[in-house]
């Protein structure tokens, strides 16, 4: 089976969040689709079947479980799909556990169309602190952990416990960000809970810092930095209920998978 690392998000190889993808014609078992994402070893393995013409069925794993929502992975897939299966698409439907979800290629940006997801304000506890190492500015909640911080000099020093993160009762990661001078904003994510210390790029994290951004900075279009060790670009819009996320991407390898 064809294995393909896609950087996404990334101008350059060794930029952006790796992410593995596999086309297939039909589904593997689930216990082998998550041994594969395992020993990939990357923080999300993407998987898809074609169900229509312009559409894909796509899955995400991580090396700890499947996961509801992946932007990166979808951005990755969408790029093997448009370069090596299906070359004269333009616009990509991916079925997901999150509903349809839409990918749109321009020259060498893809647009991915994924859920508004406004996160609702939080009470801090200081379990948080001690698991974060600083004290947010502001506290919300979705799928994820989400906090606001005072500077990107905070966003990009931070230094949590990740064995405190992984014990918090509350969200599956931890997303935390800050205005920036040069991006309009900044963010990092951790997902300890999945086996990923820290998410290089994260895009479905920026379905939560597009609304809350787009409000404090009374803008409906933003760019974003990801100041992980990888770093990452995104072209942000809001578009009511959906947010576009943009990002370019790049070929790392392609492999052959023995799997039965």
């Amino acid at each position: 089976m064809k294995y393909y690392v896609i950087d996404a998000f990334a101008n350059h190889l060794f930029e952006g969040n790796p992410a593995g993808v596999c086309i297939m014609d039909a589904w593997l078992p689930d216990e082998l689709m998550q041994k594969i994402a395992i020993e990939n070893n990357l923080s999300e393995t993407a998987f898809a079947v074609k169900v229509a013409d312009d559409g894909y069925h796509i899955r995400w794993f991580t090396p700890g479980g499947e996961i509801d929502l992946c932007g990166h992975a979808t951005l990755a897939a969408a790029y093997v799909l448009a370069n090596f299966y299906d070359t004269a698409l333009r616009r990509i439907r991916f079925t997901t556990m999150s509903g349809d979800l839409i990918v749109v290629r321009d020259g060498e940006l893809y647009e991915l169309d994924f859920p508004n997801k406004m996160p609702k304000p939080h009470a801090l506890t200081q379990q948080m602190v001690e698991a974060l190492g600083m004290v947010p500015v502001e506290t919300y909640l979705d799928r994820d952990l989400m906090f606001v911080l005072e500077s990107e000099s905070d966003v990009s020093s931070l230094n949590p416990d990740f064995t405190k993160l992984a014990a918090l009762p509350e969200g599956l990661g931890v997303l935390v960000t800050a205005r920036s001078e040069q991006y309009d904003f900044v963010s990092r994510c951790f997902f300890p809970k999945l086996k990923v210390e820290e998410d290089p790029v994260c895009g479905s994290a920026h379905c939560n810092f597009i609304p809350y951004w787009a409000e404090r900075l009374s803008k409906q279009e933003m760019t974003a930095r990801q100041v992980s060790k990888r770093g990452g670009t995104l072209y942000c819009k809001l578009a009511g209920d959906r947010v576009k996320i943009s990002g370019r991407a790049v070929l790392y390898s392609i492999a052959e998978l023995f799997v039965d």
